[in-house]
Protein backbone atom coordinates (compact mmCIF):
# COMPACT_ATOMS: atom_id res chain seq x y z
CA UNK A 1 0.00 0.00 0.00
CA UNK A 2 0.73 3.64 -0.35
CA UNK A 3 1.30 4.87 3.29
CA UNK A 4 3.82 7.19 2.87
CA UNK A 5 1.99 8.88 0.41
CA UNK A 6 -0.48 11.36 1.76
CA UNK A 7 -3.77 12.41 -0.05
CA UNK A 8 -6.86 14.15 0.30
CA UNK A 9 -9.96 12.61 -1.28
CA UNK A 10 -13.07 14.79 -3.05
CA UNK A 11 -15.68 12.91 -4.00
CA UNK A 12 -18.08 14.79 -6.39
CA UNK A 13 -20.50 14.15 -9.48
CA UNK A 14 -18.10 12.75 -11.90
CA UNK A 15 -17.43 10.08 -14.19
CA UNK A 16 -13.68 8.77 -13.30
CA UNK A 17 -10.87 8.76 -10.71
CA UNK A 18 -8.66 12.18 -11.67
CA UNK A 19 -5.94 13.42 -9.06
CA UNK A 20 -3.47 16.90 -9.53
CA UNK A 21 -0.32 17.50 -7.15
CA UNK A 22 -0.81 20.99 -5.66
CA UNK A 23 2.53 22.57 -4.21
CA UNK A 24 0.23 23.75 -1.72
CA UNK A 25 -2.01 21.51 -1.00
CA UNK A 26 -0.67 17.99 -1.71
CA UNK A 27 -2.10 15.49 -3.37
CA UNK A 28 -5.55 15.64 -4.55
CA UNK A 29 -7.82 12.89 -5.41
CA UNK A 30 -11.37 13.24 -7.27
CA UNK A 31 -13.06 10.39 -7.10
CA UNK A 32 -16.81 9.85 -8.16
CA UNK A 33 -19.66 9.71 -5.43
CA UNK A 34 -19.87 5.52 -4.35
CA UNK A 35 -15.91 4.52 -5.14
CA UNK A 36 -14.47 2.27 -2.79
CA UNK A 37 -11.19 3.26 -0.90
CA UNK A 38 -9.79 0.07 -2.39
CA UNK A 39 -10.32 1.10 -5.79
CA UNK A 40 -8.76 4.70 -5.00
CA UNK A 41 -5.52 2.87 -3.60
CA UNK A 42 -5.01 1.07 -6.24
CA UNK A 43 -5.09 3.72 -8.69
CA UNK A 44 -2.71 5.91 -6.25
CA UNK A 45 -0.51 3.13 -6.19
CA UNK A 46 -0.38 2.50 -10.34
CA UNK A 47 0.23 6.42 -10.63
CA UNK A 48 2.50 6.30 -7.56
CA UNK A 49 5.66 6.66 -9.67
CA UNK A 50 4.26 9.83 -11.17
CA UNK A 51 2.78 11.20 -7.63
CA UNK A 52 6.60 10.90 -6.24
CA UNK A 53 7.95 12.80 -9.09
CA UNK A 54 6.19 15.05 -8.76
CA UNK A 55 6.26 15.76 -5.33
CA UNK A 56 10.04 16.07 -5.07
CA UNK A 57 10.15 18.75 -7.70
CA UNK A 58 7.85 20.99 -5.91
CA UNK A 59 9.87 20.38 -2.59
CA UNK A 60 12.84 21.54 -4.27
CA UNK A 61 11.00 24.98 -5.28
CA UNK A 62 11.91 28.45 -3.78
CA UNK A 63 8.73 29.34 -1.49
CA UNK A 64 10.15 33.16 -0.95
CA UNK A 65 7.22 33.96 1.54
CA UNK A 66 7.61 30.82 3.95
CA UNK A 67 8.88 31.16 7.39
CA UNK A 68 9.11 35.17 7.40
CA UNK A 69 9.94 36.26 10.82
CA UNK A 70 9.46 40.13 10.02
CA UNK A 71 12.30 40.88 12.07
CA UNK A 72 15.71 43.31 11.89
CA UNK A 73 18.60 42.01 9.65
CA UNK A 74 16.04 39.27 7.39
CA UNK A 75 16.29 39.66 4.13
CA UNK A 76 13.12 39.91 1.46
CA UNK A 77 13.10 40.03 -2.38
CA UNK A 78 11.72 43.03 -3.99
CA UNK A 79 12.20 43.87 -7.79
CA UNK A 80 14.09 40.52 -7.68
CA UNK A 81 16.80 41.38 -5.49
CA UNK A 82 17.19 40.60 -1.49
CA UNK A 83 16.45 42.93 0.67
CA UNK A 84 18.12 43.77 3.97
CA UNK A 85 14.93 44.56 6.59
CA UNK A 86 15.76 47.11 8.54
CA UNK A 87 13.40 48.40 11.44
CA UNK A 88 13.28 51.76 13.00
CA UNK A 89 11.40 53.25 15.73
CA UNK A 90 9.25 56.28 14.48
CA UNK A 91 5.66 58.11 15.11
CA UNK A 92 4.58 58.10 11.44
CA UNK A 93 4.80 54.32 9.72
CA UNK A 94 6.36 54.19 6.26
CA UNK A 95 8.61 52.15 4.29
CA UNK A 96 10.95 52.57 1.69
CA UNK A 97 13.90 50.97 0.03
CA UNK A 98 17.26 51.95 -0.55
CA UNK A 99 20.54 50.57 -1.16
CA UNK A 100 19.55 46.76 -1.15
CA UNK A 101 17.57 47.91 2.31
CA UNK A 102 13.91 47.96 3.25
CA UNK A 103 13.01 50.37 5.72
CA UNK A 104 10.40 49.82 7.88
CA UNK A 105 9.01 52.70 10.91
CA UNK A 106 6.70 51.87 13.27
CA UNK A 107 5.62 52.99 16.77
CA UNK A 108 7.23 49.48 18.06
CA UNK A 109 9.78 47.99 16.55
CA UNK A 110 8.64 44.51 18.53
CA UNK A 111 5.05 44.03 16.53
CA UNK A 112 6.11 41.81 13.66
CA UNK A 113 1.86 41.46 13.01
CA UNK A 114 2.23 45.09 12.18
CA UNK A 115 5.75 45.43 10.58
CA UNK A 116 4.08 42.69 8.37
CA UNK A 117 1.30 44.69 7.34
CA UNK A 118 3.14 47.58 6.80
CA UNK A 119 4.88 45.44 4.45
CA UNK A 120 2.68 43.88 2.75
CA UNK A 121 0.69 46.82 2.07
CA UNK A 122 4.08 48.37 0.30
CA UNK A 123 4.67 45.37 -1.81
CA UNK A 124 0.47 45.93 -2.86
CA UNK A 125 0.97 49.55 -3.23
CA UNK A 126 4.41 49.45 -5.84
CA UNK A 127 2.88 46.78 -7.54
CA UNK A 128 -0.60 48.20 -8.46
CA UNK A 129 2.02 51.42 -9.80
CA UNK A 130 4.63 48.89 -11.81
CA UNK A 131 2.47 46.45 -13.43
CA UNK A 132 -0.29 48.61 -14.63
CA UNK A 133 2.45 50.56 -16.09
CA UNK A 134 4.07 47.33 -18.04
CA UNK A 135 0.13 46.77 -18.59
CA UNK A 136 -0.16 49.97 -20.30
CA UNK A 137 3.29 49.93 -22.03
CA UNK A 138 2.66 45.98 -23.48
CA UNK A 139 -1.17 45.85 -24.06
CA UNK A 140 -0.40 49.38 -26.08
CA UNK A 141 2.41 47.92 -27.90
CA UNK A 142 0.38 44.54 -28.75
CA UNK A 143 -2.94 46.54 -29.88
CA UNK A 144 -1.79 46.80 -33.74
CA UNK A 145 -2.20 43.26 -33.44
CA UNK A 146 -5.72 43.00 -32.17
CA UNK A 147 -5.61 42.57 -28.68
CA UNK A 148 -7.93 44.55 -26.41
CA UNK A 149 -8.56 43.39 -23.06
CA UNK A 150 -11.29 44.62 -21.22
CA UNK A 151 -9.74 45.27 -17.95
CA UNK A 152 -6.47 45.06 -16.18
CA UNK A 153 -6.63 43.90 -12.04
CA UNK A 154 -3.85 43.58 -9.82
CA UNK A 155 -4.75 40.86 -7.15
CA UNK A 156 -3.08 39.04 -4.02
CA UNK A 157 -3.33 35.63 -5.93
CA UNK A 158 -2.58 32.23 -4.06
CA UNK A 159 -2.05 29.43 -6.52
CA UNK A 160 -1.49 31.54 -10.16
CA UNK A 161 0.83 34.52 -11.46
CA UNK A 162 -2.38 35.48 -13.47
CA UNK A 163 -5.68 34.38 -14.92
CA UNK A 164 -7.17 35.96 -18.16
CA UNK A 165 -11.57 36.01 -18.23
CA UNK A 166 -13.41 34.63 -21.41
CA UNK A 167 -14.40 38.37 -21.40
CA UNK A 168 -11.38 39.67 -21.62
CA UNK A 169 -10.17 40.97 -18.23
CA UNK A 170 -6.77 40.43 -17.07
CA UNK A 171 -4.89 39.69 -13.75
CA UNK A 172 -1.84 39.74 -12.37
CA UNK A 173 -0.15 38.55 -9.19
CA UNK A 174 0.69 41.52 -6.75
CA UNK A 175 3.62 38.62 -5.38
CA UNK A 176 5.18 39.32 -9.09
CA UNK A 177 6.67 42.82 -7.42
CA UNK A 178 8.95 40.18 -5.21
CA UNK A 179 11.19 39.19 -8.56
CA UNK A 180 12.97 39.76 -11.21
CA UNK A 181 10.71 41.99 -13.63
CA UNK A 182 11.08 40.16 -16.78
CA UNK A 183 9.04 37.38 -15.43
CA UNK A 184 5.87 40.10 -14.56
CA UNK A 185 6.08 40.93 -18.70
CA UNK A 186 6.16 37.43 -19.61
CA UNK A 187 2.92 36.83 -17.42
CA UNK A 188 1.38 39.41 -19.02
CA UNK A 189 2.04 38.37 -22.43
CA UNK A 190 0.91 35.04 -21.53
CA UNK A 191 -2.69 36.64 -20.38
CA UNK A 192 -2.70 38.43 -23.69
CA UNK A 193 -2.22 35.68 -25.44
CA UNK A 194 -5.15 34.34 -24.26
CA UNK A 195 -7.30 36.87 -25.65
CA UNK A 196 -6.91 34.96 -28.94
CA UNK A 197 -6.25 31.21 -26.56
CA UNK A 198 -8.04 30.51 -23.66
CA UNK A 199 -6.01 27.15 -23.53
CA UNK A 200 -2.64 25.88 -23.82
CA UNK A 201 -2.88 24.10 -27.32
CA UNK A 202 -0.33 24.36 -29.97
CA UNK A 203 -1.89 28.02 -31.59
CA UNK A 204 -1.29 29.04 -27.84
CA UNK A 205 2.16 28.19 -27.78
CA UNK A 206 2.75 29.27 -30.98
CA UNK A 207 1.52 33.20 -30.48
CA UNK A 208 3.31 33.86 -26.94
CA UNK A 209 6.68 32.00 -29.04
CA UNK A 210 6.20 35.21 -31.30
CA UNK A 211 6.01 37.63 -28.43
CA UNK A 212 8.23 35.93 -26.16
CA UNK A 213 10.76 33.83 -28.15
CA UNK A 214 12.74 32.66 -25.02
CA UNK A 215 9.49 32.40 -22.96
CA UNK A 216 10.05 28.35 -22.17
CA UNK A 217 13.76 29.29 -20.41
CA UNK A 218 11.50 32.23 -18.19
CA UNK A 219 8.84 29.56 -17.49
CA UNK A 220 11.12 26.71 -16.11
CA UNK A 221 12.91 29.59 -14.05
CA UNK A 222 9.37 31.02 -13.01
CA UNK A 223 8.24 27.72 -11.95
CA UNK A 224 11.31 27.73 -9.14
CA UNK A 225 9.27 30.03 -7.30
CA UNK A 226 6.49 29.38 -4.96
CA UNK A 227 3.99 32.33 -3.25
CA UNK A 228 2.86 30.61 -0.33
Amino acid sequence: MNNDIKYQIIFSRRRSISLIVSPDKGVIIRAPYGTSLKSIERFIEEKSEWIRKHLEKHSRLSRFNHGKKYIEGENHLFMGREHQLNIRESARPFVRTHDGIIEVSTKNTSDTLRIKALLDRFYREQAHAYLAGRFEEISGRLRNRGFFPSGFYVRTLKSRWGSCSFHGRITISSELIKIDPVFADYVIIHEICHLKHHNHGKEFYRLLGELVPDYKSIRKELRKYLTK
